[in-house]
């Protein structure tokens, strides 16, 4: 038998590839392959206009025994003229592919071998190398450059550029006289070619303008690439540029221009190609990674092998499943296997390391969870206890800091901290079992666990103003096109199982169309068809516990706006007027009064190498922040810092006959935060803290009656106490008028609603429809509400 060794050189290009048959013929070879026919290099003649294949003959010989050694020198050149391909051809029959790396014999790509690091994301072996694992690249969105079609040309202009900048309106107004459009003309008046003009350019497109200085005029001529493709071009400079204004450029481009899409070259997937190619049971790892704990869970439970897939894989296995196993168990089933770590709740997190804990089988371990229950469903609390006790079974100690009722009454020892928060507490209220500290008169805790004190159910729900927000046919994430209506000047809770739906309905529906229309901000909402009633809302305000300031500088007085008025008293006292002081003396922001040395932190940063740094109080001011002959200026026998230590109730007092400044302090008092001192930083605040200092905040704005809030878990931290003040506080809001969104698990909030909106009804896949939707004593008959089934017990 006859065969020919190929070398391949062409497979599915176009041309006539003279240039390449000359080379091989130089080289010595004498006959190609092409397109299937063996032919002298000389008789080939391809046309250019088509594809084509191209295979060298490197031997043609008899397949026997004596012809071994000229069989392996031919397969040796083969391999080398072809990059490590070379090909047999025998009549009759197939060829065969051979390739000193591995490959896919039908398109003749190679690829490395494939181990562990091919299927991380994580790693330069397995990561996309466009989106470098990530599964989307940052592109500027021109929904973002021009959100609204009414904007003129004028102020799609000055939006660009943050202002006025004349060289720029000079460019755009030359462009409208070539294209036929006026600098104030609305966009939306514009034609499809002079849009597409505007925003995406056009070849050759030049245009000419006069320039005017002080003292001369020049003329300028510049092609008109487009605004996106300017926007790009500035981008590019600024990411590397060591010049301040291109990097301002880059930053703000990225920030207020620009949205993350799904990768085009592994469209969101992550992987190379050849990693995804890979498949157990008929998926690829990053189709088994986007399914739910539970549905993972399945999958490998149900999974068939063979028996030579069994012997590979069985100890593999029965790690997945246990490890699967262990975050049901905490009621994670609705999580997805590749959900950014970021997304996760403060609650999922623990629970997470807790299952990763459960694993392990350790003893005689000292456990500490600060809040697991957050964003946990009361049909799941009990899954999460379940967990506390295993824990415990196997001879370890669990420390649980909880306001959570179930998590509470389920302990063997409880430790009850107070009476108050702040300097009003710090005392160890009650010790012992359940009953015992259930019994104690002083315990706050016990006394609302107890039903001594309760957060009381509304003798009448409000009706509301009668009109409503609709969402039509929201789709984000898991929601299943559902239509939702929110009645206006009502206090209306979002509910439902862990993974129902609620963040997607709330935060990347609701609050970021209401927030494009109303607030103009750069932010595109899950898709969905319609929001109506828009037009009844005049303010949005998201009140969620993030820190109300990044620096210890920020506190409650300035946060506020306290601190001003403070200052100008402390400016209008007869020592400052001597003095020649103003305000800003008074400010440690300003050098005018601040201790120098400290900078008016009134504490000083050591760095520790390879340890966290060290702050030491400032040997100059004490800890007093300002120089001595600020501190000299006295209101009422005390100076700024004396005035910075007081607690806002205590301020209260001595600012009482100042009304711009105990009306602040009044709000701040009445949300519960009466124990805070006025300049506590605000690195120092609980996520609760910040929230209702947000929400003092609000309350001591002149109302509209027309704003729309919505909160995010507000009761986090919160012990029931704090949670009856929050409720007095979030009433008063609606009372005025306004609308009161709360996404919430915690049912002595739910229970207080006006509207309930009960998402569901389960989590992941299994929720994302509207349950029910009406007053909490409606919600509690639908059979299959889980926030109806445990609301019951609380209404009647």
């Amino acid at each position: 038998q006859h065969i020919h060794v190929l070398a391949p050189i062409i497979h599915g290009e176009t041309g006539n590839h003279v240039e390449i048959l000359d080379g091989l013929h130089k080289n010595g070879f004498v006959r190609v392959r092409a397109d299937g026919e063996v032919k002298d290099i000389d008789e080939v003649n391809l046309d250019a206009r088509k594809k084509h294949d191209i295979d060298v003959v490197v031997d043609r010989l008899e397949l026997s025994q004596k012809n071994r050694e000229r069989l392996i020198g031919s397969l040796e050149t083969a391999l080398e003229t072809g990059d490590g391909r070379a090909i047999v051809s025998r009549e009759g029959v197939d060829d065969l592919t051979f390739a000193e790396q591995l490959m896919c014999p039908k398109c003749g790509k190679q690829y490395e071998k494939l181990g562990a690091k091919a299927f991380s994301y994580n790693r330069p072996d397995g990561a996309c190398p466009v989106c470098y694992g990530l599964g989307v690249t940052m592109a500027i969105d021109p929904e973002l450059v021009i959100p609204d079609e009414n904007m003129t040309i004028h102020d799609i202009s000055r939006r660009i550029n943050s202002g006025e900048r004349s060289w720029w309106n000079q460019r755009i107004i030359a462009l409208g006289e070539m294209l036929g459009f006026d600098f104030e003309s609305p966009y939306k008046t514009l034609t499809k070619k002079q849009k597409d003009a505007f925003v995406w350019g056009k070849p050759q497109l030049t245009v000419s303008y006069t320039m005017v200085g002080d003292n001369s005029t020049w003329e300028v001529t510049r092609k008109w690439n487009g605004l996106i493709p300017w926007l790009e071009r500035i981008f590019e400079k600024g990411k590397g540029s060591d010049k301040q204004w291109y990097r301002w450029w880059a930053q703000r481009i990225a920030n207020e221009f620009s949205r993350k899409t799904t990768c085009e070259a592994c469209d969101g997937r992550k992987l190379k190609p050849e990693s995804l190619a890979v498949t157990v049971a008929g998926q690829s790892i990053d189709e088994i990674s986007s399914l739910t704990i539970k549905e993972a869970s399945q999958f490998f439970n149900d999974i068939a092998l063979t028996d030579r897939e069994h012997k590979i894989a069985d100890l593999v296995l029965k790690e997945i499943r246990a490890r699967l196993n262990f975050l049901l168990s905490v009621g994670l089933d609705y999580l997805n296997l590749d959900r950014l770590s970021m997304t996760l709740s403060g609650g999922e997190s623990q629970r997470i390391r807790l299952a990763t804990q459960i694993g392990s089988a350790l003893t005689g371990v000292l456990y500490c969870l600060d809040e697991p229950s957050i964003g946990l469903h009361s049909r799941d609390i009990g899954k999460l206890i379940e967990t506390f006790y295993h824990l415990r079974s196997l001879g370890n100690t669990v420390i649980v800091i909880e306001h959570d009722r179930d998590t509470i009454e389920a302990a063997d020892h409880i430790i009850d901290l107070g009476p108050l928060a702040g300097g009003n507490g710090g005392e160890l209220v009650a010790e012992g079992p359940p009953e015992k500290v259930l019994a104690n008169p002083k315990s706050l805790t016990a006394q609302y666990l107890a039903g001594k004190k309760q957060i009381p159910v509304p003798s009448e729900r409000r009706k509301g103003t009668g009109q409503k927000i609709v969402i039509r046919n929201a789709r984000a994430n898991n929601l299943k096109g559902i239509d939702v209506e929110f009645p206006l000047g009502t206090l209306i809770c979002v509910t439902g199982v862990s993974g129902a739906g609620k963040s997607s309905l709330t935060h990347e529906t609701l609050y970021k169309a209401l927030a494009r229309s109303i607030n103009k901000m750069s932010m595109v909402p899950g898709p969905h068809d319609s929001i109506e009633g828009i037009e009844n809302l005049d303010r949005l305000v998201l009140v969620d516990q993030s820190p109300i300031g990044r620096t210890p500088r920020s506190n409650p007085a300035t946060y506020t706006n306290t601190f001003g008025h403070i200052r100008d008293l402390f400016a209008m006292m007869p020592e400052a007027k001597a003095r020649g002081f103003g305000p800003g003396r008074f400010s440690f922001n300003t050098r005018d009064g601040r201790c120098e040395k400290c900078q008016g932190s009134g504490v000083i940063q050591v760095e520790m190498h390879f340890m966290s740094d060290v702050f030491m109080t400032c040997d100059v001011c004490k800890g007093n922040r300002f120089d001595r002959e600020t501190l000299e200026v006295t209101y009422k026998k005390k100076s700024i810092t004396d005035v910075l230590s007081l607690t806002i109730e205590e301020a209260l007092k001595f600012f009482a006959d100042i009304p711009k400044i105990s009306e602040k302090l009044t709000t701040l008092n009445d949300v519960g935060l009466g124990y805070l001192q006025l300049g506590q930083p605000a690195t120092t605040l609980s996520g609760g803290e910040a929230q209702r200092m947000k929400l003092a905040s609000e309350l001591s704005r002149k109302d509209t009656g027309s704003t729309f809030y919505l909160l995010d878990e507000p009761t986090v931290g919160l012990s029931a106490s704090d949670v009856h003040v929050l409720l007095g506080v979030v009433n008063r809001l609606v009372d005025a008028g306004n609308t009161v969104v709360i996404v919430e698990h915690n049912l002595e909030v739910v229970k207080t609603a006006d509207w309930l909106i009960d998402l569901g009804p389960e989590g992941g896949d299994g929720g994302g429809e509207l349950v029910a939707a009406g007053t909490p004593e409606t919600i509690v008959k639908v059979k299959n509400s889980y926030t109806g089934k445990y609301l019951k017990a609380l209404l009647f």
